[in-house]
């Protein structure tokens, strides 16, 4: 039986109006020490971000949503952020804040596989 590892992840959220705590669920950010990895995976449907608040700056989004991609794969163009340690950038990607673009409480679990969980969580998590 294939070894199982320790993941952790957070559903990756836009609040068009925070201030009344809807949200639409647009990715998900997954961390495995053991294995090395931390990715995220994410998708904006604008026809349903449109339902929330017509006001909603697409492009804008996609920066944002593009700068937690930036900043998984650790490089240069993740800036300083992006330099951290793996732990640390997971932990940055998932802290609290109250903008737009939030995460959810992170979750655990175990994993063979973290591309292909993370494949799945993306699957029934937003899509």
């Amino acid at each position: 039986m294939p070894e199982k590892h320790l993941f952790e992840y957070a559903v990756i959220r836009v609040m068009p109006r925070v201030e009344r705590e809807e949200f639409l669920n647009v990715g998900v950010i997954l961390y495995c020490s053991a294995q090395g990895f931390l990715k995220t995976m994410y998708t904006l449907n604008e026809d349903r971000l449109c339902a929330f608040s017509d006001k909603i700056d697409c492009q804008e989004l996609k920066e944002r949503l593009l700068a937690f991609e930036r900043i998984c794969a650790g490089r240069k163009e993740g800036g300083t952020i992006g330099q951290l340690p793996i732990a640390g950038r997971f932990r940055w990607l998932t802290a609290t804040r109250s903008t737009v673009v939030q995460t959810s409480p992170v979750h655990p679990g175990l994993c063979v596989s973290a591309q292909e969980t993370l494949e799945k969580l993306f699957e029934q998590l937003v899509l």
